[in-house]
């Protein structure tokens, strides 16, 4: 895939690069821009299952191993 945008690409091989640099930074901008703030709230990334009864039961388990 990526030969084949290499060779539709016009120009000698620095600007064949300088085009492709455009192009990955176009990609990022729209990823960080619209993709990813749209796609947030579906990820169960805050999702939290910690809390501070578990945390503080695991940290006496560690003292308990350590004697």
């Amino acid at each position: 895939m990526y030969g084949w945008i290499w060779r539709r690409l016009p120009g000698n091989a620095w600007v064949r690069a300088v085009i492709s640099l455009v192009l990955i930074l176009a990609v990022v901008y729209v990823l960080f821009q619209y993709v990813f703030p749209w796609a947030e709230p579906l990820l169960p990334f805050g999702d939290v299952t910690v809390d501070g009864a578990s945390a503080g039961a695991g940290a006496g388990r560690e003292e308990g191993a350590a004697r």
